[in-house]
């Protein structure tokens, strides 16, 4: 297997990037069974992909495997962490400290994966001043004098829409080159800052409407059975 710094300068498509989080989790997994040695037709298996998928997406982070092997376990898990920049600590402000904010903030895992909000603003009196998780809660006025004091890059917004625009403005101005963004809204920002955005509603009517349509198809199986069995009482799904 190939050695050294993965390529992250390297194009890799938005779904591949999307998937090497599931590798990664899958691979810790494997790894502290034990297994030395994985192939992309255990990790496909796995998670129900296909092969050739998953040997792209692996391979267009820059690394190579051993043929009729595969790949050293604990070598991938450490190569998808550099590749993504989770060895890389961001340090980052959150603004919206209600139910989300908060729990984003005391979400581990962010910190595992490389990322560390070190402070939320908001403009609640309530809120400004308290600590959330061990973070202190400011006012969003300090916003963008802080973030370019402290050369802060990363910007999470969990407000709700109406404000979020102006939330990304004073980021922008602040110096901040990413945001992370979890109001229902579309945001407008400059072609050298990066914009990601994040949906709960929009994740939340595809899964209502897949349910909807598996409820419904049911029904209607159900309906066909009970119409095709003469000694079905079609009101009370009885026997007459």
């Amino acid at each position: 297997m190939t050695q050294g710094i993965p390529a992250r300068a390297r194009t890799i498509p938005e779904g591949s990037l999307r998937r090497l989080p599931l590798y990664h989790r899958l691979l810790q997994e494997i790894s502290t069974a034990g297994i030395p040695y994985v192939s992309c037709s255990v990790l496909a298996r796995a998670l129900d992909l296909d092969p050739t998928q998953v040997r792209k997406d692996i391979e267009a982070t820059g690394i190579v495997g051993k043929p009729k092997v595969g790949y050293s376990t604990p070598a991938l898990v450490r190569w998808i962490e550099d590749f993504l920049g989770w060895n890389n600590a961001k340090e980052a402000f959150l603004v919206g400290a209600g139910s989300l904010g908060s729990a984003l903030m005391g979400y581990e895992k962010f910190r595992q994966s490389g990322l560390n909000i070190i402070a939320a603003f908001d403009t609640d009196p309530y809120k400004v001043g308290q600590q959330i998780h061990g973070k202190e809660v400011l006012h969003l006025d300090r916003l963008t004098d802080l973030a370019q004091r402290m050369h802060i890059h990363l910007g999470v917004i969990a407000t709700p829409a109406v404000v979020a625009q102006k939330i990304a403005d004073f980021m922008v101005e602040g110096g901040i080159r990413a945001i992370w963004n979890f109001a229902p809204v579309h945001l407008r920002v400059p072609p050298f800052v990066i914009l990601q955005n994040e949906d709960l509603y929009h994740s939340l009517a595809s899964l209502s409407f897949k349910l909807e349509q598996q409820l419904m198809a049911e029904r209607g199986a159900a309906t066909e059975t009970n119409a095709s069995d003469p000694g079905t009482d079609t009101d009370s799904g009885t026997k007459i």
